[in-house]
């Protein structure tokens, strides 16, 4: 049976009005969506910003106390942000990336205690460094592999090391930097107890882990 003209108009201005109809509630979910993501954007800046300032007030009170400072941090582009703040504090550093050509100025400045802040790639200066003039060490971020941070944190701990070395790691609560702190600390419990003689260790271990165990 074929539509009249009415009908047809009709069937068609029906079809348009649930098109506009879903339209809008995807625009409405979409914005949602949007908003939520911009809300989580500027509470991770702020979270971070605070970070930041909380380095900043810690900085020149160490200085002021005569301290010998190693900062790492697993991203350069921290390290950057972290420059701008010390240039506008009147702070003194050194600084070792990846893209640092002679690694000794550096070392030798901060060594013969012309400087009181080493900035620090963690990959980059991680291993290879004696650096026995400090006596705080600080970890701006978490890194997974929790080796690497206590092998860089023995840069300070060096044959020839006479101070008390503090060591500090910052920890943003509520974010990724706290989960990856507990499955540092997990796993580093994990091995304490590996290490215990007269123990069957591995016999209770879960597989979840044993698998914790050879993730990098």
């Amino acid at each position: 049976k074929w539509f009249t003209n009415m009908q047809f108009l009709q069937l068609f201005l029906h079809v348009i009005h649930v098109l506009l109809v879903l339209l809008l509630v995807l625009k409405a979910l979409v914005a949602s969506v949007v908003l939520n993501l911009v809300k989580a954007a500027s509470a991770q800046r702020a979270k971070e910003r605070a970070k930041l300032d909380l380095l900043m007030t810690m900085l020149p009170e160490q200085v002021d106390e005569g301290r010998r400072i190693l900062l790492f941090s697993q991203f350069t582009s921290m390290l950057a942000l972290i420059e701008v703040e010390l240039k506008r504090a009147g702070l003194d550093y050194v600084i070792l990336t990846g893209d640092t050509v002679d690694r000794e100025v550096p070392v030798r400045r901060f060594q013969a205690g012309e400087v009181p802040i080493f900035l620090i790639s963690l990959k980059a200066g991680g291993v290879g460094l004696n650096l026995t003039a400090a006596d705080v060490v600080i970890h701006y971020d978490p890194w997974w592999n929790v080796a690497a941070q206590d092998q860089a944190t023995d840069r300070a701990y060096r044959l020839g090391q006479r101070n008390n070395v503090q060591v500090f790691k910052l920890i943003m609560k509520g974010t990724v930097e706290e989960k990856i702190y507990e499955l540092q600390d997990k796993k580093k419990s994990l091995i304490d107890q590996m290490i215990q003689p007269g123990e069957n260790f591995l016999a209770k271990l879960t597989d979840e882990e044993i698998r914790a165990l050879f993730q990098g």
